[in-house]
């Protein structure tokens, strides 16, 4: 007994990278209500409230999510979200003539202009960078040049003054 859902090792090709943030279209028809010219209008509202109308483009796809969740997709023109989706994902009870918005947000598609993945700093550092700052930490600053003399940027010190100030007695 073979699992469909795993292909076979000959000739197989390697399943795409999926993108982050692209949600994995279940395969089936959608639920007939949940997918109708009503419901669109539906969601078009309920993205209203969120966007403005301006920003919203014309409806793109009803997805099946499941049994009676369906996610209708609108193309973006938001700026700066070239080649974005708005989606409103909606789901309604068993026998309910009644549409319920669940979710509503952005997601990318294919030709959506992403940010690059995230490096952590310890990565992006290059290693002359690293090599330079070393021996910056370990040498301290002195005040003074070994002549006796001040360096430049410190005040010289004032005559009867002296590093420590004076603690005041406990007793009184």
């Amino acid at each position: 007994m073979t699992d469909a859902s795993v292909p076979a090792q000959t000739g197989a090709a390697p399943a795409p990278k999926r993108k982050t943030g692209v949600p994995v279209w279940r395969v089936g028809k959608p639920d007939s209500f949940l997918a109708a010219a009503a419901a669109v209008d539906t969601a078009r509202a309920a993205l209203a409230d969120i966007a403005r109308p301006e920003d919203i483009g014309e409806h793109l796809a009803a997805k099946s999510e499941g049994e009676r969740v369906v996610t209708h997709l609108f193309t973006s023109l938001l700026p700066g979200y070239r080649g974005w989706q708005w989606y409103v994902t909606m789901a309604r009870i068993t026998r309910s003539k009644v549409a319920t918005v669940s979710e509503i947000g952005l997601v990318p598609s294919d030709d959506a202009v992403l940010a690059p993945e995230w490096v952590p700093w310890s990565e992006r550092v290059r290693p002359e960078e690293r090599a330079a700052e070393q021996p910056a930490a370990s040498e301290e600053p002195t005040p003074h040049d070994g002549e006796g003399e001040p360096s430049e940027g410190t005040a010289p010190e004032a005559p009867g003054q002296s590093e420590t100030p004076a603690q005041p007695d406990a007793g009184s």
